[in-house]
């Protein structure tokens, strides 16, 4: 499956706090039997294996040709999403390492909620259960909680639950237990204001932005109980949050969402216009494309080839957040990892001549359905939030383009490489150049499409790749353990302590091990002496300008040595719509709200309208 959440980084720091999808577990029981009041997948006619015939309220099935006047009943009620669960439930613990859809990071906060929420078009960090963030001096933020807020079983949540949410970070291994190398304490001022207090060496405020916006607060009244040996193990089958849903159901065909009535953010964000969510689980992408063509799905974060045939060729009231190319905004880079350590590899002309050889170009059109634009030698987004830190100039100037012929000259007269009667170039000292193998996992089709034309790309100058695609705990155990030779996967997304982030994931050498034992971040174990200090100066800058010189450095290091070669630009989330049942989805020319799941984005969930049945 192409999923943002699947493709997130590994380990108990992921930059951007997105996890893995749900895992299979054959040997478990059928995970969830609770009764409620939900709409089932199969009510709409999907489920797991397919699609069946939608009860839209309309003959067609198609709002854009037959005129759809939405779904009538419980299923109008109900707004139906995907892209977020491809197998059954196993538990829905937001500490663990695979929870299932809505409680896993980076997902939408229907269940548990943050204190800020990112904005992915501004940078900024809007409310949630905090009002806002307050600086006070150069190591410390403060948060306000919300008037009146309180766990879906009644208590009040205070500054306690958040302050024991981070402390247990301390003691246990959780995705923002990272922040703790930065954070030196969390304090309760008094029962509705949380302090966060930042160390001085290293000082470093970033990642601790990054927490306030991405870690779910949790009930202590709940999870105190539990013991330390059940907080990563415990299924959490009837979850306790602050969000504006409750779970109702889940099986092996859905997970179903209930609107809570008692939400303490009716008086903040208002009340959502859907009564129940429901996320069917299907077996693939092509089923998940199948039922938003269909208007079976309202809304999806899947990957669907060629999108604006929606609207142009079905005619249907779909949407993405750009009406034209690229139709979604750049929010992660995937990347061709390099084994550094590898012979060959190890040379750093060898790997800008890989730079220079790969059609980077063809990538865009045919693996990402021209949803990007082709990637920059950088490892700062072009657009957006990260705009502001991008050198346009350094980039063109002093980067690389696609250009066969220069990876030839490289090749050639820079290294001395000869080339064998099979076409493969040899290093002076006979090292061959290949056979190399680029692996990502299999089903990520896009990825490996882009693996297929980089292979290609580089064969043609002389250089032997070839793709394998390994099912995906292979490949997250081949990059950790550094047992590869290239692989396309990608660092941390867009985010309040982006690029920085991303930069210390593909470059700093801090704590990483030699090959053989599990790296959780700069899996090709590149190494160069200044990279620790620069990132340190990022960090502790107080001004955008003084960060950004430390980024220009950071990148020039990374043109120069080309530990990864970026090969798209892919959407933080897939954002995409069919107003056949809801209408006023944010957009380009309606931007009220940023097109995201997660963080921020939840504001059209509160503000997308019921199209009259």
């Amino acid at each position: 499956m192409s999923d943002a959440n699947e493709k997130g980084p590994f380990g108990p720091d992921g930059g951007d706090e997105s996890r893995w999808g749900a895992t299979w577990e054959t040997s478990r029981r059928r995970f969830l039997a609770l009764a409620g009041l939900g709409v089932s997948a199969a009510a709409v006619g999907v489920g797991a294996a397919g699609c069946g015939t939608a009860q839209t309220g309309n003959s067609s099935g198609s709002g854009g040709s037959g005129g759809s006047k939405g779904r009538s009943g419980t299923a109008g009620d109900t707004f139906f999403v995907s892209g977020f669960q491809w197998g059954p439930p196993t538990n829905f613990n937001p500490l663990g390492p695979s929870p299932a859809w809505p409680t896993g990071g980076g997902q939408s906060q229907l269940i548990y909620e943050t204190l800020l929420r990112f904005n992915l078009l501004d940078g900024s960090l809007q409310p949630g259960l905090g009002k806002e963030l307050q600086e006070k001096g150069s190591n410390v933020l403060v948060v306000p909680l919300q008037d009146g807020t309180k766990w879906s079983d009644g208590q009040d949540l205070t500054a306690d639950d958040v302050v024991y949410t981070f402390e247990l970070a301390k003691d246990t291994a959780v995705s923002y237990s990272n922040v703790w190398t930065y954070l030196d304490s969390v304090k309760a001022v008094d029962s509705k204001t949380v302090q966060f207090t930042g160390k001085t060496k290293p000082l470093n405020m970033l990642p601790i932005r990054n927490a306030i916006a991405g870690t779910y607060i949790i009930p202590k009244h709940i999870w105190s109980s539990k013991g330390s040996s059940k907080l990563l193990t415990d299924t959490n089958e009837q979850p306790v949050g602050s969000g504006p849903f409750l779970l109702d159901k889940a099986d092996q065909t859905q997970v179903a969402l209930k609107r809570n009535d008692n939400y303490w953010g009716k008086t903040v964000f208002g009340t959502p216009p859907m009564t129940a969510i429901n996320h069917p689980i299907f077996s693939g992408n092509g089923d998940a494309d199948l039922a938003l063509q269909g208007e079976k799905i309202d809304a999806s974060q899947t990957f669907t080839p060629q999108i604006w045939k929606l609207w142009e060729n079905q005619k249907l009231p779909a949407g993405t957040w750009l009406k034209d190319k690229p139709y979604y905004l750049p929010g992660n880079i995937p990347l061709l990892q390099i084994n550094t350590l590898k012979k060959g590899l190890s040379n750093p002309k060898v790997r800008l001549a890989i730079a220079y050889a790969i059609d980077t170009a063809t990538i865009v059109a045919t693996a990402m359905s021209s949803y990007s634009d082709v990637p920059q030698p950088s490892l700062i987004l072009p657009s957006g939030f990260e705009q502001k830190f991008f050198n346009a100039d350094d980039a063109k100037s002093k980067g690389w383009s696609y250009d066969p012929k220069k990876a030839i000259s490289i090749l050639e007269d820079e290294l001395g490489c000869k080339k064998g009667s099979d076409g493969v170039y040899s290093l002076p000292d006979g090292t061959r150049l290949g056979p190399w193998k680029i692996i990502t996992p299999t089903g990520w089709t896009d990825w490996n499409t882009a693996c297929e034309v980089a292979a290609k790309s580089l064969k043609a100058v002389g250089i032997d790749a070839v793709t394998e695609f390994p099912q995906s705990p292979n490949v997250t155990n081949a990059l950790q353990n550094g047992n590869f030779d290239m692989a396309c996967y990608s660092y941390s997304g867009v985010s309040p302590a982006s690029p920085w982030t991303r930069f210390r994931d593909a470059m700093d050498s801090r704590g990483i091990p030699g090959a053989g034992k599990s790296a959780y971040s700069n899996w090709g174990r590149f190494e160069n002496s200044e990279v620790a200090g620069l990132l340190d100066s990022a960090g502790s800058a107080t001004t955008d300008e003084e960060r950004k010189a430390a980024y220009d450095k950071l990148d020039a290091i990374y043109r120069e040595y080309v530990p990864q070669v970026p090969l798209m630009y892919r959407p933080l989330e897939f954002y995409e719509y069919v107003e056949g049942n809801w209408t006023n989805f944010p957009d380009e020319k309606n931007p009220y709200a940023p097109p995201m799941w997660q963080g921020a984005g939840i504001q059209w969930l509160f503000k997308i309208k019921k199209v009259s049945a």
